[in-house]
């Protein structure tokens, strides 16, 4: 089998109401954030799901304060930009092969740009949506893929832009498929490692949201979340939220596998 090391790296927290990551519930509740991104290494691949928030989060922080209120603001440590978290693992922003977005928004969007190497893949259905929805109450267009990093994208990076299709296998071993559920462009990532497959996403922000069968809140299709919980319950050997703060107790130093 062709296997995969994973290690996830934190690029900041916040918090959201309760109703957010757990549909209908805990309207009196916070819930703690802590943003992931996902290195994988292995095969000849070193990919990245997620290249984090700009290194400027004033303008997305803004945005969310007018949604959500000032506490949801995010907060990102000193050496949580990305940049640092890969110095950090001895990996240099030209050696990642596989930029992996899902969904697309400013916190997974925001770096493209510093990664002149890597295959930049995201979901077929998401990348049509952005091009040919007007007016959205969740995928806001400027939220979604900023002006700057668009430009990159159609421009000098086209030529590594990889529009994947439903189900697409990146590498061996190393597969996504698309669930929908969160956003247009939300998918799970599939990688093989030495504990079995690792089910990797935004469609789900706790490991509660996928083991109870209870759909985050902020879904745009309930159905597909809990599609995509079923498949992940029925096929994945570990499942990964990638806003979950327990991964960093389930895995110690964020090294899943």
């Amino acid at each position: 089998m062709d296997e995969y090391a994973i290690d996830l790296l934190r690029v900041g927290a916040g918090e959201v109401p309760g109703p957010e990551v757990f549909w209908m519930s805990a309207f009196d509740s916070w819930y703690p954030l802590v943003f992931q991104t996902a290195l994988l290494r292995g095969n000849g691949v070193t990919a990245l799901v997620n290249t984090g928030p700009a290194r400027d989060i004033g303008p997305m922080n803004e945005k969310w304060a007018t949604v959500l209120g000032e506490r949801a603001r995010m907060v990102r440590a000193d050496g949580e930009f990305i940049a640092d978290r890969l110095f950090e693992n001895g990996v240099e922003p030209e050696e990642i092969t596989h930029v992996i977005l899902t969904p697309l928004q400013l916190y997974s969007v925001s770096n493209i740009p510093l990664f002149p190497n890597a295959q930049i893949c995201l979901a077929r259905r998401g990348w049509v949506h952005f091009h040919t929805t007007h007016e959205h109450p969740h995928d806001d267009r400027g939220t979604s893929i900023p002006d700057d990093v668009l430009v990159h994208l159609v421009t000098e990076a086209w030529p590594r832009v990889r529009l994947l299709e439903d189900e697409a296998e990146l590498a061996p071993g190393l597969r996504t498929w698309w669930c929908g559920g969160h956003h247009r462009a939300s998918m799970v990532v599939e990688a093989d490692t030495a504990k079995g497959t690792v089910a990797i996403s935004d469609s789900y922000f706790y490991l509660e949201n996928v083991i109870r069968d209870h759909p985050i809140g902020i879904s745009e299709n309930i159905y597909e979340s809990t599609a995509a919980y079923r498949r992940v319950r029925e096929t994945a050997d570990v499942v990964i939220p990638l806003y979950d703060p327990k991964n960093f107790d389930r895995f110690a130093g964020g090294k899943v596998a």
